[in-house]
């Protein structure tokens, strides 16, 4: 256990940020899991609607250092390869 009263204060701003960050992480999975979803149903509209909304968000995370910029451009370049093969629906 800390014994200084900076590395106590550390300790809790530390788990404050991995909630944080825990929860930015979560979210992303579960906007990129409906890009998945969309995707499997063959609804390029709503997978086309779901991408625009989880890429800025994985652009957010990675200017306040949650993840890495190859692996956020890796997840990006993924999902929209997934996107653009559903052929798009009609009516």
């Amino acid at each position: 256990m800390a014994n200084h009263e900076s590395t106590k204060k550390d300790i809790r701003r530390n788990a404050r940020r991995r909630e944080r960050n825990r929860q930015a992480i979560m979210t992303m999975r579960t906007l990129a899991k409906k890009v998945e979803e969309a995707v499997s149903a063959g609804k390029s509209a709503e997978a086309q609607e779901a991408l625009m909304r989880v890429v800025p968000f994985i652009d957010h995370a990675v200017n306040r250092g949650i993840l890495h910029r190859n692996t956020a451009s890796r997840k990006i370049s993924r999902l929209t390869l997934k996107v653009n093969g559903v052929p798009a629906t009609k009516g």
